[in-house]
């Protein structure tokens, strides 16, 4: 037998963000309502900064085993920070069924779960969200906005590289003249290595909403725990961020369980999200192999249905 591997071009060429929006919260419902399943994800560290990881998941028919790795200061040496393979397979028989390009992937979902979590959370705003980081996952995230109908203000500690990602979107997107002014905007996703923290004690504005997407590892963080405990924290998985994401630093400061929702419940209606226009809420994202799952499954669906299209010229298959 053979299988394709859709490769980076072929993954974004299937499912636009606007579309891997409602991907994502298919796999959050269905995880939230225990129809499908993941372990955590496990970390291979490799000092100083990198490291490997493994993140499976089933449902839907299908399983999935994303090998990435995440190399935050790839860039700095032309190579992409994240690189790897999404590898998925027949849930009923174990047969593989196509290779993917993880990085494709996890910008794909990774710009629909910022997004999604803010269409959740933020109060109702007309004014642009601002996207901090504009590496390839700042870029998708700033991407789903803009596919969304929301249009951007970018920052990045390169400014070349904000003002790249500006002119890949068009006239949606503004750089921003400073950093404050993008971590002021109603609505923020925060994209970074998760070296620094931007969000320091007192900074979050009243009906400010957040998306945190970077600080995904131990020992990263994007906010101070004070910041933590003084708003609505909505995470993708309790399990997962109570040991590796932004919840993992501010448990010790007094964050519990109880203080924290996790996105699937609050669009299932099981938990609460934001309670008024005044609370400031906050999406801690540590990326859960059931987005892979999503993401992976809607464009291996449309490679089957129309393997001939446009969308799929290129692709390899592999035998095995």
């Amino acid at each position: 037998m053979s299988v394709p591997f859709l490769a980076a071009a072929h993954v974004r060429a299937a499912l636009g963000p606007g579309e891997a929006v409602e991907a994502v919260r298919t796999a959050f419902v269905e995880h939230a309502r225990g129809e499908w399943f993941m372990p955590s994800k496990v970390y291979v560290p490799v000092p100083p900064d990198g490291d490997f990881r493994a993140m499976p998941a089933a449902g839907a028919g299908h399983a999935v085993l994303k090998w990435v790795t995440s190399f935050p200061r790839n860039p700095e040496r032309g190579l992409p920070t994240v690189a790897g393979v999404v590898l998925l397979s027949d849930a009923s028989t174990g047969e593989l069924r196509a290779l993917l390009d993880a990085g494709a992937v996890t910008a794909l979902r990774t710009g629909a779960a910022a997004v999604l979590a803010a269409e959740t959370l933020a109060r109702q705003t007309s004014g642009p969200a601002a996207v901090v980081g504009s590496g390839v996952n700042g870029r998708a995230v700033a991407a789903t906005f803009v596919a969304r109908g929301r249009s951007v203000l970018l920052w990045d500690t390169r400014p070349e590289a904000a003002e790249a990602a500006a002119e890949e979107l068009g006239e949606d997107a503004q750089v921003a003249a400073e950093k404050a002014e993008a971590l002021s905007a109603d609505i923020v996703a925060t994209v970074t290595p998760g070296f620094e923290i931007l969000f320091g004690p007192g900074s979050l504005q009243p009906g400010q909403h957040v998306s945190l997407m970077g600080a995904d590892g131990p020992g990263k963080a994007e906010i101070a725990n004070e910041e933590l405990l003084r708003a609505r924290v909505v995470c993708d998985e309790w399990e997962q961020a109570s040991h590796n994401g932004e919840i993992g630093h501010a448990l010790d400061a007094g964050l519990g369980r109880d203080d924290v929702a996790e996105l699937g419940r609050v669009l299932t209606g099981e938990e609460e999200g934001r309670h008024d226009d005044e609370e400031i809420t906050v999406f801690d994202s540590t990326g859960l192999a059931v987005q892979d799952l999503a993401v992976s499954l809607a464009v291996y669906e449309r490679w089957r249905a129309d393997p001939g299209a446009d969308s799929f010229l290129g692709v390899t298959e592999i035998s095995l």
